[in-house]
């Protein structure tokens, strides 16, 4: 896993530390680690044209005392003063190696445009809001240089503790973190301003508390593996309701993500045409026709351990009715499409003990806890915390990045995803492949996760032609094709 800390908690972590080490010691460590990376990035050290954008705060210390480091290896190295004070220490070591300092920003242009690399230390990790002059220029001509921009610790204009970027923000090519991750390098719209991003270990490890946000390596992705004893029960029934006379496509992808995501066996019920079509497409699934207004409809289903409802169903009484039902059960339930649209107006509906997964894209979520569109999209981690704690469930967030949240737990990013997803129907197909992880006896926190890294990496696979980066369009319909070599990749 990737581990990432608020920006009060990396403080705090970081006044202990330095209450045991020497004066300075910690800044030179972080020196050390990007001047380490910044010499890894030029093809040679000497000669190289370096400028380093330096504001007021210690990351431009950091980055003065990694420019002097990398003037004594040969490098003409240029610091622009982004104002009147910057860290004076730094400032001076810069000098005795070799390397000037511009105090005019003004007139820095020309030598941000010709550097052959460029390192962001305007601001710290504690910048918050959007960047003021002359700091938004320099933001500016670094990201459209044609050099390689390497960002101190965030980029400067990115929120380090919600990914929030307001207004002109550095654009890097890698992002060197010091002691652990933020959280804004892992959620978009700042993990877009990131590039690579490089962790250097600087011995917070034992002063830090539990992680705020943490994003999982492939390895860390296990869905249910069958073991010898296995049989189609013990790995899982799922049951789908889905789908409705207008909404015939939602019942066949969600069905097919569940079939494809790992499930021993799929129930299917709606009304005649969704079960027809997926009978036509599925037929190892088990289907019932059901009117979803009758009484007792789930009991003529069959026996599942968990229950997807809501892609296709509709918003009307009998589709609140069958929620209803569903909801009143003590399985795992997820929600999605639909679902989520009569829960906004019956939230009572979930309160209940069995696990339940919601999963939102902002608009849904935005009925759901009454807060605007914008706003849930501007600020996305605090969003789905607050939705996690008021509705007491699991609440995936769809988006750019998917954020996984249950209350008093590490928020889960999904690392996986591609703008290929933006597309019909994908969201239905990742409801089904959550729906059979959580038959499968997955927790709904580690069932939503997994389920997003697949679906994103299928999504990937999809698009990736022989010899190409990902670039085909794909359909919600491709995306299920890929899942088993998705599955496979974990391995």
């Amino acid at each position: 896993m990737r581990y990432a800390h608020e920006v009060g908690k990396v403080r705090a972590a970081e006044r202990a530390l330095m209450a045991r080490l020497p004066e300075g010691a910690l800044m030179q460590r972080a020196a050390a680690g990007l001047a380490s990376v910044c010499a890894r990035l030029l093809p040679s050290v000497y000669g190289a044209d370096v400028v380093l954008l330096v504001g007021s705060g210690d990351n431009g210390g950091d980055a003065l005392y990694a420019g002097a480091r990398l003037a004594r290896r040969g490098a003409r190295v240029v610091a622009v003063a982004a104002g009147s004070r910057i860290h004076e220490d730094g400032a001076a070591a810069l000098r005795r190696a070799g390397g000037r300092v511009l105090d005019d920003p003004a007139g820095a242009e020309p030598v941000v445009a010709r550097a052959d690399l460029i390192v962001d230390g305007l601001t710290g990790i504690g910048g918050t809001g959007g960047l003021r002059e002359p700091h938004a220029t320099l933001a500016r001509w670094a990201s459209e240089a044609t050099g390689t921009v390497v960002a101190c610790d965030v980029p400067s204009g990115v929120d380090a503790s919600s990914g929030r970027v307001d207004g002109a923000a550095v654009h890097a090519d890698v992002t060197v973190t010091f002691g652990t991750h933020k959280p804004g390098l892992l959620i978009d719209p700042g993990a877009a301003h990131c590039g690579v991003v490089e962790l250097v270990d600087i011995g917070l490890g034992d002063d830090l508390p539990d992680p705020d946000v943490v994003a999982p390596w492939p390895v860390d992705v296990r869905p249910p593996e069958p073991g010898p004893e296995s049989d189609k029960y013990r790995r899982g029934v799922v049951g789908v309701l889905a789908g409705s006379r207008r909404y015939t496509g939602a019942a066949v992808l969600s069905t097919g993500g569940a079939v494809r995501g790992g499930a021993g066996m799929v129930r299917f019920a709606s009304e005649a045409e969704p079960v027809d079509l997926v009978r036509q497409r599925w037929p190892e699934v088990v289907t019932t026709v059901i009117d979803p207004g009758e009484g007792g409809a789930l009991d003529r289903v069959g026996r599942v351990q968990a229950w997807v409802v809501g892609p296709g169903l509709g918003t009307g009484d009998d589709a609140e009715a069958l929620l209803e039902a569903v909801l009143r059960t003590e399985l795992p339930v997820l929600v999605d499409a639909d679902g989520l649209t009569v829960l906004a107006r019956r939230r009572k509906l979930l309160a209940r003990d069995a696990p339940t997964v919601l999963t939102p894209h902002a608009g849904e979520l935005s009925r759901l806890i009454g807060v605007d569109r914008e706003r849930v999209e501007a600020r996305r981690l605090e969003n789905v915390r607050r939705a996690a704690e008021e509705l007491t469930a699991t609440v995936l967030l769809k988006g750019s990045t998917t954020l996984v949240a249950e209350q008093d737990r590490p928020v889960r990013v999904n690392p996986s995803g591609t703008p290929r997803l933006a597309t019909a129907g994908t969201g239905d197909v990742l409801s089904g492949l959550v729906g059979a992880l959580l038959a499968g006896g997955m927790p709904a926190l580690e069932a939503a996760a997994a389920g997003a890294y697949l679906h994103g990496l299928a999504a990937r696979i999809a698009a990736a032609g022989p010899g190409d980066a990902g670039t085909a369009p794909i359909s919600a319909f491709d995306v299920i094709g890929a899942l088993p070599e998705a599955f496979r990749l974990l391995d």
